[in-house]
């Protein structure tokens, strides 16, 4: 059935024509290889080594057959009872039933249609590992032509590899057994002699770490629990000691290109916007500042990611560090995700700035700069503004979209550059623009982002870059309480539309959030003189809680075809109509704002907001990040069981800005809520501690989520990590590597690592290079 000659072949190859992890499985295990490939696409040895166990079976312990999953893929072990052959009454021949029992006495039938050579390895009394589905006939556990292996220390069988040891058990795969996938690995154990390590022997030494193929074969074939722990510590540390040498390597080649030290004056720029501020910067920010400048005044570009709350003033460090290249003469360009933030970005530095950043203007500063805002919507004569500005070098801070990457978008010197919330470019977006400094020179990058990051996550996605943090508040920002409202109870929900009217009565400001836009040809809504599916608007006051108030709570809307979102999600557009004619809301002024309003729209929008003209903003998720308006108070989130903890975060942390308490009312669809949203929702609400959040977030989320694959459709790029559990481990690998790459940078003395980093794949590459 299998090819027996794989040794040799795999010994000849592997004296030097290739990698054995990347030799084909036809030769070594025939017609399985074929089954392999299409079923769960492995084609390689590697591949098939990397398929690990999913659990472990100890043959010397009992097997509960009366536990056993019906209907359900099992490997049982037990010893045969009995074994009786009987004639078929409707069919021709005769069907061997074999009564196989398990030390607590439960017994499992094994049926054979065709019992040929099987009533001579199946006696009375073997001990045998048995695979198959199970099913049930006449109240007894069935296997109906099971595969299975006998375990005689006669050495009769073909399962000697169950013997004295653990038996691992693998997710179900359609045309091949268990047994038969344990002889695909005999077959291939057989015919490895060494593999390739990427870790260098003194760091496994060092650690206390098997050899690769150890390591295999300790998970694949453990002869205690110890071993396979130790296989799988050991295949951890060899994944995370290649990712951490990659980001060492990227780092050393992002410090080959030199930069230009940018030094600020003793009374330039900055220390002209210190003396604007309204506020003292605090100890951490001191901190901060002081690491931006000295890597400003080095001739290695910097590369550092700045990790801060939703608040705790990143953008002011990134304007102030801005200020120094510009008193250089040189220019920073500020990257934003969207143009609402680029805007909210542009307004609030100008307004900061005042005469700084109006030279050459009546009343600006004579030693002042300009600031630029570029967009992929602005009128061809404000794009020709901005263009001309960056092109001269009148302007020394360009702020803008991806429209600052385009081509034709030149800039004199370009110096410096922010990227705003990192995860949102990618590394192609990010290079364009480093490749816009000036010939034979890097600029410096700053990446901030306000989602605190776990130290796995930080260490394994933005390992090539210097983190700093800010963890405290500035002076004047008041906690935001949060609470979660159930969407079931009409009188929850009827108090959180009278909080909003007495919050702008206060002289607050209220964000309400929706997962979707809808369509603003929508019919109206039930409680605002419609008769389709209700809102969470609570109807008339009044109504009693069991009471029927004209409005179903939190109804399913069905999407608006062409307008996005899953049924059941509420829109902006519905919303804020039911807003204006519900009785606690209908006399404030409301707007609303998502991103498919025109560029003038929304800006028009933001600023009556931020300018208090418009009391209640109903936006999509275009305001999570950087939007900053003083005034507001409060926030509602609608639907927000369907939201993550690092978004409901984010989304809160618009609120409390100006001096007074904040408040987040988290709203639910209330019946059929999934419990582990629930349990999202508690988190958020228990706790403001962003890092904390991080650290539940992560714990709660597949590593694809965390390292950006899933959005893609792609995988993480780890097949063994796991970050939310591995942390020790990622700190002892990361030092080992570096350390590695730092004695030798070209990996001339370590081939095999060599070899390992440029067998990366394409998704581990992309996160790799995130920085």
């Amino acid at each position: 059935m299998m090819a027996g000659t794989g040794r040799a072949h795999l010994r000849s190859v592997g004296e030097g024509e290739g990698n054995p992890l990347d030799f084909g499985l036809r030769d070594l295990v025939g017609g399985s290889a074929q089954t392999l490939q299409r079923t769960r696409g492995i084609r390689t040895v590697g591949q098939l080594l990397d398929w690990l166990p999913r659990t472990y079976l100890d043959p010397t312990r009992p097997t509960a057959f009366r536990d056993l999953p019906h209907g359900e893929d099992v490997v049982v072990v037990g010893t045969v009872r009995s074994a009786t052959t009987h004639q078929m009454r409707n069919r021709r021949g005769r069907r061997l039933v074999v009564d196989v029992a398990d030390d607590a006495g439960g017994v499992i039938q094994l049926t054979f249609f065709k019992p040929y050579g099987h009533q001579d390895r199946l006696r009375p009394g073997v001990r045998v590992v048995c695979s198959g589905q199970i099913g049930v006939w006449r109240d007894t556990l069935q296997l109906t032509h099971p595969d299975y292996a006998t375990l005689s220390e006669s050495g009769e069988g073909a399962a000697q590899w169950l013997l004295d040891g653990l038996v691992p058990v693998y997710t179900a795969t359609k045309g091949l057994s268990p047994i038969v996938h344990g002889q695909c690995l005999e077959l291939v154990f057989h015919a490895l002699d060494e593999l390739p390590d990427p870790v260098p022997r003194d760091v496994r030494t060092q650690v206390g770490l098997p050899g690769l193929l150890e390591a295999y074969r300790l998970v694949h074939r453990p002869r205690a629990e110890a071993d396979h722990r130790k296989g799988h510590w050991r295949l951890k540390f060899g994944e995370a000691f290649t990712v951490q040498a990659q980001l060492a390597r990227v780092r050393r080649s992002s410090e080959a290109v030199p930069a230009r030290p940018r030094v600020p004056a003793d009374q330039g720029l900055g220390h002209q916007l210190r003396q604007r501020l309204p506020f003292e910067l605090t100890e951490g920010q001191e901190e901060v500042l002081a690491e931006l400048l000295a890597d400003l005044g080095r001739e290695v570009p910097m590369h550092r990611l700045l990790q801060g709350e939703v608040g705790s003033g990143k953008t002011v460090l990134a304007l102030l560090a801005m200020l120094a290249v510009a008193d250089s003469g040189g220019q920073a360009a500020l990257l934003a995700p969207t143009e609402v933030l680029a805007a909210q970005h542009h307004r609030s530095m100008t307004q900061l700035l005042g005469p700084i950043a109006e030279a050459g203007l009546l009343g600006g500063l004579a030693d002042g700069t300009r600031l630029a805002l570029l967009t992929g919507s602005q009128s061809a004569a404000e794009r020709r503004q901005a263009l001309l500005a960056a092109a001269s070098g009148e302007a020394g801070i360009v702020v803008g979209t991806h429209a600052l990457i385009q081509q034709h978008v030149q800039f004199a010197d370009l110096g410096m550059v922010v990227v705003d919330e990192q995860h949102r470019f990618g590394v192609e977006q990010r290079d364009a623009l480093r490749a816009k400094a000036p010939g034979g020179t890097a600029p410096h990058v700053l990446v901030m982002t306000a989602t605190p990051i776990p130290r796995t996550v930080a260490m394994t996605v933005y390992g090539d870059m210097e983190i700093s943090t800010l963890r405290e508040l500035p002076g004047g920002r008041r906690p935001i309480s949060s609470f979660v409202v159930d969407g079931q109870r009409p009188a929850w929900v009827r108090r959180t539309w009278e909080r909003v009217a007495e919050e702008v009565r206060g002289g607050g400001q209220v964000y309400v959030v929706c997962p979707r836009i809808g369509d603003v040809e929508d019919p109206d809504l039930p409680g605002a003189g419609g008769d389709g599916p209700g809102l969470p608007l609570g109807g008339e006051a009044g109504a009693g809680e069991d009471g029927d108030d004209g409005a179903d709570l939190l109804g399913a809307l069905e999407p608006v075809e062409g307008a996005g979102g899953p049924p059941g999600l509420h829109g902006v557009h519905q919303v804020a109509r039911c807003l204006r004619e519900l009785p606690a809301t209908r006399d404030l002024r409301i707007e609303v704002l998502h991103g498919r309003m025109p560029a003038e729209d929304k800006d028009a929008v933001m600023q009556a907001f931020a300018a208090g003209r418009v009391e209640v903003l109903v936006s999509t998720t275009v305001i999570e990040v950087g939007v900053d308006v003083p005034g507001a108070t409060t926030m509602v989130l609608l639907d927000a069981d369907r939201f993550g903890i690092s978004q409901l975060h984010q989304l809160r942390g618009r609120v409390g800005r100006g001096g007074k308490p904040g408040l987040a009312l988290l709203v639910t669809q209330g019946e059929g809520v999934d419990p582990a949203a629930m349990e999202r929702l508690e988190q958020v609400a228990a706790t403001t501690d962003g890092f904390e959040l991080a650290r539940l977030d992560l714990e709660g989320r597949r590593e694809g989520d965390v390292l950006g694959a899933s959005q893609s459709g792609g995988r993480s790029g780890l097949r063994f990590l796991r970050l939310a559990r591995d942390e020790e481990l990622i700190v002892q690998a990361h030092e080992a590597a570096w350390r590695t790459v730092g004695s030798d940078p070209d990996l001339a003395r370590h081939p095999e690592l060599a070899d390992a980093l440029t067998r990366l794949d394409a998704t581990s590459a992309a996160f790799l290079e995130r920085g």
